[in-house]
């Protein structure tokens, strides 16, 4: 808990960021050619960062539910979490990775990273649906995995930074990748060992 706190603070901190909407703050400096030749751009990179964070924290809360007497609330806190990532989160973060720096090998990344955010959750509707539940937790497990990506993402970026000091192009291309694959290896080894 205060892990995931501590992390979700520091996203919290990236968002307030882009409060109130500008196109040349922070990260959309470097990203002037598509903020200046597609107009759907900075509406897509702002849903994407704004409904991010609301994501992450529904998420969380859906896991403390029982802990903190939330249980009753556990179907609407999952319904938002899916509505979000289904119809906002993922559809503009797979939009986001088709503009992502670092060349093809971290668009591919991104874009693998958003459908497959997306088709779990989907999946863990569908499953919710079907009155699945133990399979509905599972796959909701992987969605959240994914979700975890925006916090994994930017802690290997430190590490790898402060340990090799790679060139930024290069630090895109390793960070796309294990931003996500390490989370979804580990929630596949618990739910195989039937620990979730």
């Amino acid at each position: 808990m205060i892990g995931f706190g501590y992390f979700f603070w520091l996203m919290f901190q990236i968002t307030l960021e882009y409060i109130p909407i500008s196109p040349e703050v922070s990260f959309l400096q470097i990203k002037q050619t598509e903020v200046s030749h597609r107009p759907e751009y900075l509406y897509l990179f702002y849903t994407h960062v704004y409904t991010s964070i609301f994501v992450l924290l529904l998420g969380f809360l859906a896991i403390l539910r029982k802990d903190f007497g939330l249980k009753s609330l556990h179907k609407n806190i999952g319904k938002s979490y899916i509505f979000v990532v289904l119809c906002l989160s993922a559809p503009s973060g797979v939009y986001m990775g088709i503009f992502a720096n670092g060349g093809f090998l971290s668009k591919f990344s991104f874009i693998i990273l958003g459908i497959l955010w997306w088709i779990t959750t989907f999946k863990a509707f569908k499953l919710a649906k079907q009155k699945k539940f133990l399979l509905h937790k599972q796959w909701m497990w992987r969605s959240f995995a994914l979700t975890l990506s925006a916090i994994t993402l930017r802690m290997w970026k430190v590490i790898i930074v402060y340990l090799f000091h790679p060139n930024p192009m290069d630090v895109y291309q390793i960070i796309a990748w294990l931003g996500w694959i390490p989370n979804i290896l580990l929630i596949e080894f618990l739910i195989t060992k039937k620990i979730l």
